[in-house]
């Protein structure tokens, strides 16, 4: 890295167009101010709403465009009036780098609802300057949106605990303490595996939901579910009315609800995270008869995205990883596209050639 307060010229991949296809590109980053954090990145996640930003799908993409908000890096340099991170220690990014810090939602550490917040990438800086992602060989970050790291966790592990795990954890950790409860988890994918993980951590029992029985076996071996329901097949679906005491949405695609909504107890709540690019529907009265919930949780604060790497790191929980060099990211959105990979592609970005 140059010296001290001094702009960086990094290497990253962005996209051009709505094509969303990446290619190398180089840019500057901005001086490592008092409260920064300036690091080395070492792992970045592959996330699905990647893939929508960079094909400008679900809001206006800003091109060229680096995404990433998964990233894992070696600190190298902090600003004078940083206190709980130094050089040398690992840290995370997320999803956000900035707010107000003013509004109710800052005040009450939930500054991932604050209508000012600033994106990691796709969005623009307090500078006026865009900012760029973690598909890139090193970030500058206000120390308020950088989290640590616990010793116990293997970078790769923890980037995709930074948007895909605390997805998961910030609407299920109302439940944390409540053993014995009945929790679905629709889709198994980046954010679903991460949430049966999670669940059964807290002493759930879990059924995975899914549209075929192509991943029983997975769910129920290998990531421990309880039970696996198959949403295409009536009889199971039947057998499975008011069983759960909520369900988390993971799926990132259109589908209708009432189907989940019945499999809810009196008092249960489905909970929406996964972000579909078009209207969900559902009938009033699968709400209405069964005093059911329908909710939305965005991402998860700082706050909780340090719990959750503490937890993790504590349960001694493993994600189900695979990691890929740069040049690989293309490949790997398309396999992403058609649900090819389980469950989460990590890009070792350190170790890629990026130019």
């Amino acid at each position: 890295m140059d010296s001290p307060q001094s702009e960086r010229r990094v290497e990253g991949w962005a996209a051009r167009d709505t094509t969303g296809i990446l290619s190398p590109y180089s840019f500057t980053l901005r001086k490592t101010g008092a409260e920064d954090v300036a690091f080395k990145v070492l792992y970045c996640g592959v996330d699905h709403s990647d893939l929508h930003q960079m094909r400008s799908e679900v809001q206006t993409t800003n091109y060229p465009l680096v995404p990433g908000h998964e990233v894992v890096g070696e600190v190298v340099e902090v600003g004078p009036e940083v206190k709980k991170i130094k050089v040398g220690d690992l840290v995370g990014v997320g999803c956000i780098i900035g707010s107000c810090g003013e509004c109710s939602s800052c005040k009450s550490n939930l500054e991932q609802y604050c209508s000012n917040r600033i994106f990691t990438y796709n969005g623009i800086y307090k500078d006026g300057k865009p900012t760029q992602g973690g598909y890139a060989t090193a970030m500058v970050v206000h120390q308020k949106f950088v989290v640590s790291i616990p010793e116990k966790l293997a970078p790769e592990q923890a980037a995709p605990l930074l948007c895909a795990g605390v997805t998961a954890y910030s609407p299920l950790r109302q439940f944390s303490g409540l053993k014995g409860l009945k929790g679905g988890i629709l889709g198994l994918g980046g954010v679903g595996h991460l949430g049966v993980l999670i669940a059964k951590a807290m002493g759930h029992h879990v059924t995975v939901i899914s549209s075929s029985e192509r991943k029983r076996v997975e769910a129920l071996e290998h990531l421990g579910a309880d039970a696996f329901l198959v949403s295409s097949d009536p009889a199971q679906m039947g057998q499975a009315i008011e069983s759960l005491d909520y369900i988390l949405d993971t799926v990132p695609a259109v589908h209708t609800l009432d189907s989940y909504l019945s499999l809810l107890k009196v008092n249960g709540k489905l909970m929406l995270v996964g972000v579909a690019t078009q209207p969900l529907q559902f009938d009033a009265v699968n709400v209405i008869l069964g005093k059911r919930t329908i909710t939305g949780s965005f991402i998860g604060s700082m706050e909780e995205t340090q719990e959750l790497l503490n937890f993790w790191a504590e349960v001694g929980l493993t994600s189900m990883i695979e990691i890929v060099k740069m040049e690989y990211v293309n490949t790997a959105m398309e396999r992403m596209e058609r649900n090819d990979v389980r469950y989460r592609f990590v890009l070792d970005v350190a170790g890629s050639n990026l130019e």
